[in-house]
């Protein structure tokens, strides 16, 4: 898949909305030691714009496991329910962090599915959290 241009001042707007973190892990750039890419909440392939209303801060690996998806069967209930929107929602609200600050909780059934499509706690993800917090540079505060 090609890459779409993202003009830079574009690109610093999201970046500073997102406050240059990525919007499902929460993950800070500062420390990924990779530059964050932009996301686009509706994929192209989903008829989505390249419109700064749909663009979002990602790390990579969040962004890959995204893909073009919106949505996922939630494996308990079995309906389909929507990816958490980062630009639209909340994040406290549909996720928590463990005691320890290193594994997602997804609350709502939106929560759940993402934590599940994106693989937010891979364990390679977890361990880096699991550093992180013995340094303070994580979980986030707010």
């Amino acid at each position: 898949m090609s890459r779409v241009y993202i003009p830079k001042k574009l690109r610093e707007r999201v970046a500073a909305q997102a406050k240059h973190r990525c919007g499902y892990c929460l993950t800070a750039e500062s420390i990924v030691g990779t530059p964050m890419e932009i996301d686009h909440i509706i994929p192209l392939s989903l008829g989505g714009l390249t419109e700064e209303d749909n663009l979002w801060l990602a790390c990579s690996l969040c962004n890959n496991h995204k893909g073009n998806r919106i949505a996922m069967v939630d494996p308990f209930t079995g309906e389909s329910a929507p990816l958490f929107n980062p630009r639209r929602q909340v994040w406290r609200e549909h996720f928590s962090w463990t005691q320890a600050g290193d594994r997602i909780i997804g609350l709502t059934v939106t929560g759940r599915v993402t934590v599940i499509a994106l693989n937010l706690n891979r364990p390679s993800l977890v361990v880096s959290r699991q550093a992180w917090a013995t340094v303070g540079w994580h979980p986030p505060n707010d």
